[in-house]
C-alpha cells in the first residue's frame, strides 16, 4: 500500500477539504534537497548533460589552439616598513614593525596600490623607452598605430598596456611581493618586469629624498629666522650696556651636564673692581691685626722678654756674647781685684754689649710699631674704597637687571639657532644616502615555456563550465517540465493524495492483464481498491468519480479495474459510462448500447430498464447510450441527481466515468454531484500544467477530491529507477515464477 495512505491514516480526524487545502500548502512550499529527484533528473537528462559537458570541452580546446601564446615573467621583492640610514642617528634606525605597533597589513597593501599605479608605469614606459614603440602593442596582440597617434595617446597606450597586463602578488603573512608582467615576448616581459621592480626603488628613495627636500627648506628657513633674532637680541644687549655705561670682563661658554651650552657674561668693572678692593681689604685688615698683636706683645713689657725681640738673630748673638763675656768676668773677678785692667777692660766690653743689646732691641720694637700703623694706614685706606664703591655698584646693580633680562633673550635665542644649526647640518649631511627599505628578492628572466594558454587548465574550466550549464539547463527544464513522472510527482506537484500506482502493461490490451490476477496491473488495482476503502474519514465514498485531465489516460481502464474489485468483494457495484461523447465501456464488456444513461436523462423510465448485467459477478454496467447533440445540457439538469440518488438506494458502490475535464464542463459538472473524485493521470504525458488547470477546473465546484491514480509508470525506466514506491528490485509474480 503506498506510503500516502499512512500518512491519511494519521490525519483521518481531518475533513476531505482540509486535507486537501492541506496538501495544497505542501505542493506550494519550498522542496527541500531530494537526492532521489536530483538521480532521477540527471539519469532522465544523461544525454544532454554529455553534449553539453562535449560542447563545453570542445570549445574549449578551440579556444586554447586559437589563443596566442603569452609569456609571463616575475620579479619578486621585499618590502620593510623602514630603512637604515649609513649616517643616521638612533632614532633612524630601522625598527620592529610589531614592537613599534605599526599598521603592516596597510602599509604593505599601500605599497601594492603605488606598485599598481599609473605614476610608476608611466616610469617604466620612460625608462624602457615603451613610449611610441611598436614593441609592447605588438607585443599584446595590438596593430602598430604608434607613428601617426598623437605623443599624449602614444603615451596613455603604453601606460594603459602596462597596467592591464602587470599583476602584483601579496601572500598573506608575508613581505615578499612578486610582480608579474605577462605578454608574447618573452624578453619583453622580462624587461618590463625587472624595471617594474627597479623603477620602485628608484621612486620610494625619490620620495624620501624629496621629503628631506622639504625639511631643508624648512630648516632654512627657520634659521634665517633664529639667526635674525639673535643678532637683534645682541645688538640690543650691547646698545642697552654702551647707554648704561656698564663694561664687562668678557664672556665665557660652558658645557653643561644634559649636553646644552650655556654662556656665562663676565662682571662689570665696577663690580671686578670692588671685589678686587674688598679682596685687599680684608688681607690689610688681617696683616693689621698681625702686627697689632705684635706690636701689643713688645709694648706691654720689658723689651728682652718680648718674643719678637729675643727671636732676633742679632740679640740672639749679643746674648750670646754677653753671656760669654760675663763668664770670663766672673773668673778674672775670681783672681784679681775691680781695678785690675783685665776686669776693667772685660767691664768695659760689657757694658758696650748690653748698650748694643738696649738698641737692637728698640729698634726691632720701632720697627713692630711702624708695620702696625702702616698695615692700620692700609686697611683705613682700602674700607675707604671699598666704601666709595659700594654706591656705584648698588647703582649698577638696578641697570644690570635689564642688562641681564636683555643677555638671557640673547642666550635663548643663541641655543635655538645653534640646535637649528646641527640639525641643519644633520639632514645635509642624510639626505640622499639613506638605504631603502626595498630590495630585489629575485629578478626577473626570461621564461622558456608559455604561461598562456594552458590547455589542462582551460579545459577544466570548459569542464565546470559545461557541468554548471548542464546543472542550470536540467534545472530550468525540471522546473518547467510539466510531466508526471515518478509517483512522488503527485502530491509534490498537484497536491493530491497519491492513491495507488499502475505500472505499464506489456500486452497490448490492459484487459488482458487485469484477466490475470497476479499480474501487476491487478495487483496495482487492488492496492488501490484498499487504499479507497480508507480515502475518507467515514471510509468508502459510495458514489465515485473517475475522470483525467485529458483523454486515453486509463480513467476508463481504472472505472473498469474499481469496479471490478469492489464487486469481486461481494458488494452491489453500478459501473455507469458518462461519457456521452465517447462512451468504450459498453465495448469493452461486450454489451450493447442501445440504451443507457442519454436515456434515462431525457425520460422518466426507471433505472433497472438501462442497466445490464456484466460477465462479473454483482457488477452491473449503466452503459452512455445514444449520443446526445448536447451531453453538457443533457448532464446539468436535476435527473442525474435523482438518478444518483435512486442508484445509492439500490447498490452499494457507484462508480461513474466520466469525460476527460480539459475542453469540457461535464466532468466538474458531476463533480459535484459525488462522494469523491479519482483523478486518472498518465505518467510521462499528462503536462503538469495541464493538470494544474484541470485540478483549477474541479475545485472551483468544491469536490471531495481522494486522490490520484498515476497509471503507465514504467519502474523499469532508469529515470524511475530511484522511486521510493518502485526500486530496481520491484516484485512481481512473474519474476517470482521464474526465479521458482
Amino acid at each position: 500500500m503506498p506510503n500516502s495512505l499512512s500518512a491519511r491514516g494519521d490525519r483521518s480526524g481531518l475533513s476531505a477539504f482540509e486535507l486537501q487545502d492541506e496538501l495544497e500548502q505542501v505542493a506550494a512550499a519550498p522542496k527541500a534537497f531530494d537526492l532521489r529527484h536530483i538521480t532521477s533528473a540527471v539519469q532522465s537528462n544523461l544525454w544532454l548533460i554529455v553534449l553539453i559537458i562535449a560542447a563545453a570541452l570542445g570549445v574549449a580546446l578551440v579556444a586554447t589552439l586559437l589563443q596566442t601564446k603569452r609569456y609571463t615573467a616575475s620579479s619578486s621583492i621585499q618590502i620593510s616598513n623602514s630603512s637604515a640610514r649609513v649616517l643616521g642617528s638612533k632614532e633612524d634606525q630601522p625598527g620592529d614593525t610589531e614592537d613599534a605597533g605599526y599598521d603592516t597589513d596597510r602599509f604593505l597593501k599601500t605599497q601594492v596600490d603605488v606598485l599598481q599605479s599609473r605614476g610608476l608605469a608611466l616610469r617604466v614606459a620612460q625608462k624602457l623607452n615603451l613610449i611610441g614603440d611598436s614593441r609592447l602593442p605588438r607585443a599584446q596582440g595590438l596593430s602598430d598605430g604608434a607613428a601617426s597617434t598623437a605623443p599624449d595617446v602614444q603615451r596613455d597606450t603604453a601606460v594603459a598596456l602596462l597596467q592591464n597586463n602587470m599583476g602584483v602578488n601579496l601572500p598573506r603573512d608575508s613581505r615578499i611581493v612578486t610582480i608579474s608582467y605577462s605578454s608574447a615576448d618573452p624578453s619583453l616581459s622580462a624587461q618590463i618586469a625587472n624595471a617594474y621592480a627597479s623603477e620602485f626603488i628608484q621612486n620610494n628613495l625619490q620620495q624620501k629624498f624629496d621629503s628631506s627636500s622639504y625639511a631643508r627648506d624648512f630648516l632654512a628657513e627657520q634659521l634665517q629666522e633664529a639667526k635674525a633674532k639673535l643678532e637683534a637680541s645682541e645688538r640690543a644687549v650691547n646698545t642697552y650696556a654702551r647707554d648704561a655705561g656698564l663694561i664687562n670682563t668678557g664672556s665665557s661658554t660652558t658645557l653643561g651636564a644634559d649636553g646644552s651650552s650655556r654662556t656665562d657674561r663676565g662682571s662689570s668693572v665696577t663690580n671686578s673692581s670692588m671685589q678686587q678692593l674688598n679682596q685687599a681689604a680684608n688681607e690689610a685688615t688681617t696683616r693689621r691685626i698681625e702686627a697689632e698683636g705684635k706690636w701689643r706683645a713688645v709694648s706691654s713689657g720689658a723689651l728682652l722678654t718680648s718674643p719678637i725681640v729675643i727671636s732676633n738673630p742679632t740679640i740672639v748673638a749679643l746674648l750670646s756674647q754677653r753671656a760669654t763675656v760675663e763668664a770670663d768676668l766672673s773668673q778674672d773677678r775670681a783672681n784679681h781685684l775691680d781695678d785690675y785692667p783685665t776686669i776693667k777692660a772685660k767691664q768695659a766690653q760689657l757694658g758696650a754689649i748690653n748698650q748694643q743689646i738696649n738698641s737692637i732691641a728698640n729698634n726691632v720694637r720701632n720697627s713692630v710699631r711702624q708695620e702696625y700703623q702702616s698695615a692700620l694706614s692700609t686697611e683705613q685706606a682700602l674700607k675707604g674704597q671699598v666704601n666709595g664703591l659700594k654706591a656705584e655698584t648698588l647703582t649698577e646693580q638696578d641697570k644690570s637687571v635689564q642688562y641681564n633680562l636683555l643677555s638671557r633673550e640673547a642666550d635663548t635665542n643663541r641655543q635655538l639657532y645653534e640646535g637649528l644649526l646641527e640639525r641643519y647640518k644633520t639632514l645635509n649631511a642624510l639626505a640622499g644616502v639613506s638605504l631603502s627599505n626595498i630590495a630585489i628578492i629575485d629578478n626577473a628572466e626570461v621564461p622558456k615555456a608559455p604561461s598562456s594558454p594552458n590547455l589542462i587548465k582551460n579545459l577544466l574550466l570548459g569542464l565546470i563550465f559545461g557541468l554548471s550549464l548542464a546543472a542550470l539547463i536540467v534545472f530550468f527544464k525540471d522546473q518547467f517540465d510539466d510531466s508526471i513522472r515518478v509517483p512522488e510527482d503527485v502530491e509534490g506537484k498537484l497536491g493530491v493524495p497519491l492513491l495507488g500506482v499502475v505500472p505499464k502493461s506489456d500486452p497490448d490490451s490492459p484487459e488482458e492483464a487485469l484477466a490475470d490476477p497476479k499480474s501487476p496491473i491487478s495487483e496495482s488495482y487492488n492496492s488501490l481498491r484498499g487504499s479507497l476503502l480508507y480515502a475518507t474519514p467515514q471510509g468508502l465514498a459510495q458514489i465515485m468519480l473517475v475522470t483525467s485531465a485529458q483523454a486515453a489516460e486509463g480513467k476508463t481502464t481504472t472505472s473498469l479495474a474499481i469496479a471490478s474489485g469492489f464487486a469481486r468483494m461481494d458488494r452491489k457495484v453500478l459501473l455507469i459510462d458518462a461519457d456521452l461523447r465517447r462512451p468504450s465501456l459498453h465495448s469493452r464488456m461486450s454489451l450493447s448500447n442501445e440504451r443507457g444513461l442519454s436515456d434515462l436523462l431525457t425520460s422518466n423510465d426507471p433505472l433497472e430498464q438501462a442497466t445490464q448485467k456484466s460477465n462479473v459477478a454483482n457488477l452491473t454496467l449503466l452503459t452512455a447510450g445514444p449520443i446526445p447533440p448536447s451531453p453538457t445540457e443533457l448532464l446539468s439538469t436535476a435527473r442525474l441527481e435523482g438518478l444518483l440518488q435512486l442508484a445509492a438506494r439500490q447498490f452499494d458502490v457507484i462508480v461513474i466515468d466520466s469525460p476527460p475535464i480539459l475542453g469540457l464542463a461535464d466532468a466538474p459538472l458531476m463533480s459535484a454531484l459525488v462522494d469523491g473524485v479519482i483523478v486518472v493521470v498518465a505518467a510521462d504525458r499528462s503536462g503538469r500544467g495541464a493538470l494544474k488547470s484541470a485540478l483549477r477546473r474541479l475545485r472551483s465546484m468544491r469536490p471531495i477530491l481522494l486522490g490520484a491514480v498515476l497509471t503507465k509508470f514504467d519502474p523499469i525506466n532508469s529515470a524511475n529507477r530511484y522511486s521510493e514506491y518502485y526500486g530496481q528490485h520491484h516484485y512481481q509474480y512473474e519474476t517470482a515464477k521464474a526465479d521458482a
